[in-house]
């Protein structure tokens, strides 16, 4: 059994922020942090005082994170970026919000004292004096300390203050990693009420010493313990005032933490197995357990829970039977056509998750080229007549003025042309489409057909499809592919436009070019001869695309299966060491690869690839301190040869989201290598020593903890069985009244169906065996002693601040 932790994070937009250019306005993003540690980068939203952001992100973290906060900047082009402010949120106030928290929050002064971070190692001692106990505190190293001078690393020393006396240690230059092994000693009063103070501070020879965080400790509770040892989390000096609330602007925040207890894979075996029975089973089962989640699953948390769902029934081969059976259920309630899949149903939510997990790669390679075509024209293309602005639009040819009819005539031509190129890449793509996402097409096709037979319903089974495939899965990327990880950055206001009118145009084809879509927007009206014809070329793809057999979808699978896949792929830059010294190295540029087999790079995505490294001799993916090659987004993969020697290997990102994008890949797929380290070293072996903690041996045990826990969720991330169905018990435990209530009406009434569970076993309510497995569930989790754990690495001192 294992905790987990996770934060689910939406930075939805800022106002009210102050300028920072001297045009009056700013060029704000976003740095997330974990305990310190950045995590995510915004992109940046240009010329404006009220940015919009609306991203998500995932982020897999130990249980023992301490705060996450959220650092708006203003980006510059030729100085250092601007700091405007920041929200803080401490895991306390996350835990005390079971539901997220959600709002605006002030931004607030970024205090440098306040910018500490890192973890400090002490042992305290009360120890028999001459006259009286004496208090004895030994100051044995720091790690992660923060980086106050522009080398990129501090020159530490430590303060120790008790009863109106202080010492100091030496000073360690240019590391964050210090190591002192120095001793004090205190003479005790008993029943002195003072406190111990152990600072940390950045000696400077000529400005004055910069703070780097601190411990207070309650020396009364030491009387008890006599000793104690440990890492200590530095804090942060918060005496001073700050300016006031809200003169910085605000962020508009959705942050949700997730502890999870998750339990061995056996105890979580009924309830997959009864969800799986019922799945199985289909209609002609007593289908009481889906559409009873259903029913009692608020509209708030639908998504998720179809989400979990999903998943589940993924690992467990059964994605197409269960969406299959949502289909029927839906259809079963439904009796005007057009109103089929429209609402926010567990069917429409799941279909919708189903194709982000399944059909991800396949929207890249279909929609990938079109949507960089249109950031790379840049082209103004406004079809609306009273939006259309000539002034954008420059000078023609001949070197006049466009009038509004050029203007709109050139805009129709632009995106006719874009929007056949896309119908032409998806009539192209039928075999390029997963073989369980056809084979789902084909049951919602066929379900639909079944319920809608007449002539005039002719068009329902196609717009069924369309609705998925079109509306809520190639128009929102079109509309927004920064999210739907197409691009990098969020579009320009130009670039924007132009992907609105194409998912509009889209749209207009999923709805197979009714009437109704016509009349909303007439001025749409240009692209109808390549809106009709797309609807032509649609509905052959889709006759293409759901005609697969059980055989053809075995084949394809079992095909797929057979290839590694990568796991992330594109452009890093190898160190490469031309002699001694950090001047004699560089990075030479190299597109890498990484599967579930080994990490290999070309020279071109399209050469032919050298394995590099075997995923079973990696033993760790971290990050490299900044002043190690004078170069920022550095990450080092640690591994073994084939002789079994350690080695390291130094790769450049070009951003810091690439950067945690490529660790979290790499952790993901070496999670179960054996002899992963606990610890390394965030510098680099230079010369005679380690330029991060200054111990001389190569071999030295590492001076920082290793991050192999902290992950981002990705599209593209293998199953999690076990968590999957950690978080479909917990959602079910949250509604247990209201299936026990149900389940109270059902036994009163006409009672309930009943279905075997295995050979041998009797007939039983299913709902009355669900509510059965809850509880044993939840009391497998109350004598689970993960439940019980400190959340803390250590905490033997009850700590003052």
């Amino acid at each position: 059994m294992a905790k987990r932790s996770s934060l689910s994070i939406r930075i939805v937009e800022g106002k009210n922020l102050p300028a920072k250019d001297i045009t009056g306005s700013s060029d704000p993003y976003c740095i997330v942090k974990v305990d310190n540690e950045p995590i995510i980068r915004t992109a940046t939203v240009w010329k404006t005082l009220c940015p919009f952001w609306g991203e998500e992100y995932q982020v897999h973290l130990p249980p023992t994170f301490h705060a996450v906060a959220f650092y708006v900047m203003d980006e510059d082009a030729l100085s250092r970026d601007d700091v405007i402010g920041k929200v803080c949120l401490t895991r306390d106030t996350l835990a005390a919000h079971p539901k997220g928290f959600s709002g605006w929050a002030h931004l607030t002064e970024v205090d440098p004292d306040e910018e500490v971070q890192g973890e400090i190692h002490l042992r305290l001692e009360v120890v028999p004096g001459p006259r009286a106990r004496r208090l004895r505190c030994s100051v044995l190293e720091a790690r992660d300390l923060a980086p106050k001078d522009r080398n990129g690393a501090s020159d530490p020393f430590v303060r120790v203050r008790y009863n109106g006396r202080t010492q100091e240690t030496s000073i360690v230059k240019k590391s964050c990693y210090p190591r002192w092994n120095e001793m004090f000693e205190f003479e005790l009063e008993e029943g002195a009420m003072e406190a111990l103070c152990v600072e940390a501070w950045d000696w400077d020879l000529v400005s004055r010493n910069d703070f780097l965080g601190k411990v207070v400790f309650n020396v009364q509770r030491l009387w008890a313990t006599q000793q104690e040892e440990g890492w200590f989390r530095l804090q942060p000096d918060q005496s001073k005032s700050r300016r006031g609330e809200g003169s910085l602007g605000s962020l508009q925040l959705e942050v949700r933490l997730r502890d999870e207890t998750v339990l061995p894979s056996g105890c979580y075996q009924p309830l997959v197995r009864l969800l799986c029975c019922e799945v199985k089973l289909g209609t002609q089962g007593p289908g009481q357990l889906i559409p009873l989640i259903e029913e009692t699953t608020s509209t708030e948390c639908r998504q998720d829970v179809a989400t979990n769902l999903l998943k589940l029934f993924l690992g467990q081969g059964l994605a197409k039977d269960f969406l299959d059976l949502l289909f029927q259920l839906e259809l079963g309630r439904t009796s005007e056509a057009n109103t089929l899949f429209r609402s926010n149903s567990l069917a429409s939510k799941s279909m919708e998750s189903f194709l982000k997990v399944a059909g991800m790669r396949y929207l890249h390679g279909v929609l990938g080229p079109i949507i960089d075509r249109v950031f790379e024209e840049k082209k103004y293309v406004e079809l609306d007549p009273s939006k259309v602005e000539v002034k954008d639009v420059g000078c023609s040819g001949l070197h006049r003025p466009q009038t509004e009819a050029e203007v709109l005539e050139q805009s129709a031509q632009t995106l006719r042309t874009h929007l056949g190129a896309l119908l032409s890449a998806l009539s192209r793509s039928v075999r390029a489409c997963p073989a369980v996402v056809r084979a789902t097409f084909r049951q919602l096709f066929r379900r639909v057909r079944e319920r809608f037979p007449s002539a005039q319903h002719e068009n329902v089974p196609f717009i069924a499809v369309t609705s998925f495939l079109c509306l809520r899965f190639f128009s929102p990327a079109i509309m927004a592919p920064k999210l739907f990880h197409l691009r990098e950055r969020h579009a320009d206001a130009r670039t924007s436009r132009t992907l609105l009118l194409l998912a509009k145009a889209v749209q207009n084809v999923g709805n197979m070019d009714t009437p109704a879509s016509r009349a909303k927007e007439a001025w749409m009206e240009p692209l109808q001869p390549t809106v009709r014809q797309g609807v032509a070329q649609l509905k052959d793809f889709i006759t293409k695309l759901v005609d697969i057999e059980e055989k053809e979808e075995l084949d394809l699978q079992r095909a797929l299966s057979l290839q590694a896949p990568p796991v992330k792929e594109g452009p890093l830059f190898i160190h490469r060491t031309k002699g001694k010294g950090p001047l004699m190295s560089s990075f030479k540029k190299l597109h890498f690869s990484l599967t579930t087999e080994a990490l290999s790079f070309a020279k071109t995505p399209s050469s032919k690839k050298s394995a590099l490294i075997k995923l079973a001799n990696i033993r760790a993916a971290e990050k490299v301190e900044e002043k190690s090659f004078g170069s920022s987004h550095v990450m080092q993969v640690i591994y073994e040869d084939d002789a079994g020697k350690p080695q390291t290997m130094y790769l450049q990102c070009k951003c810091v989201n690439e950067l945690n994008q490529w660790l979290s890949a790499l952790r993901k797929v070496c999670i179960s290598n054996p002899g992963l380290l606990g610890s390394y070293h965030p510098g680099v072996f230079r010369g005679d020593k380690w330029s991060c903690c200054h111990q001389k041996d190569k071999s030295d045990l590492g001076c920082d903890k290793t991050r192999s826990r902290v992950t981002l969720q990705e599209w593209n991330d293998p199953l999690d069985h076990d968590l999957e169905a950690q978080l479909i018990y917990r959602h079910l435990l949250g509604v247990e009244a209201a299936l026990r209530e149900k389940h109270g009406e059902l036994s009163a009434g006409t009672g309930a169906g009943s279905v075997c569970t295995g050979p041998g076993e009797a007939p039983e309510d299913p709902l009355a065996q669900l509510l059965q497995v809850l509880q044993d569930l939840q009391e497998a989790h109350s004598s689970s002693p993960a439940g019980s754990r400190p959340l803390g690495p250590n905490h033997p001192l009850a700590l003052q601040t």
